[in-house]
């Protein structure tokens, strides 16, 4: 009996503590100048993450993203790049991907470290988004820029595969909704 109640102890405090965090905000990550940055700094702000790479068809959706962003930021808006090599197309390292993002596509949004996004090894941040907000056919990223719309409240309310343009209607229509709704 004693062992029984050691294991079930066991079993159920590991199940607490794998649990998937109840909103965005509770999440870090680190950026590619190697600062962790506790996502609770943007409670209160929607957010749009998407994961990135430099060699990509959708590459060029970094200036989108950046117009996006510049847009709406001064109403509580901001773009989280992850890049990621999960596609093979990022070969490039940390310090290269800052430079190239600025240099080519002037880039002004928060760039973090290159990690997966999907797999058995997806980044935390990841792991959240797929399993808040699944995809049609697959649960995890099915490939690069892949976008995730976060409220202001920290919930996940959309999700856009990479053909979908930053700037299209159906994004930017689902950003004034989320920039407009109370906190």
């Amino acid at each position: 009996m004693r062992y029984l109640i050691s294991l079930s102890f066991l079993l159920f405090g590991f199940a607490a503590f794998a649990q998937t965090p109840s909103n965005f905000f509770e999440l870090s990550a680190t950026t590619l100048q190697g600062k962790k940055i506790n996502f609770s700094s943007y409670r209160g702000k929607v957010v749009l993450v998407v994961n990135t790479a430099s060699q990509c068809g959708f590459t060029p959706q970094l200036k989108d993203l950046e117009t996006l962003y510049k847009k709406y930021a001064d109403r509580g808006f901001i773009v989280l790049a992850f890049p990621s090599n999960d596609f093979k197309q990022e070969k490039e390292d940390g310090q290269n991907i800052q430079k190239f993002a600025e240099k080519e596509f002037g880039c002004t949004f928060p760039l973090f470290e290159k990690a997966p996004v999907k797999g058995p090894d997806k980044q935390p941040v990841y792991q959240f988004l797929t399993t808040k907000k699944p995809g049609f056919l697959f649960n995890d990223v099915a490939w690069n820029f892949e976008k995730f719309l976060i409220n202001r409240k920290g919930q996940v309310v959309e999700r856009w595969s990479s053909i979908t343009k930053p700037t299209a209607d159906a994004v930017v229509k689902e950003v004034e909704k989320a920039l407009a709704e109370p906190l």
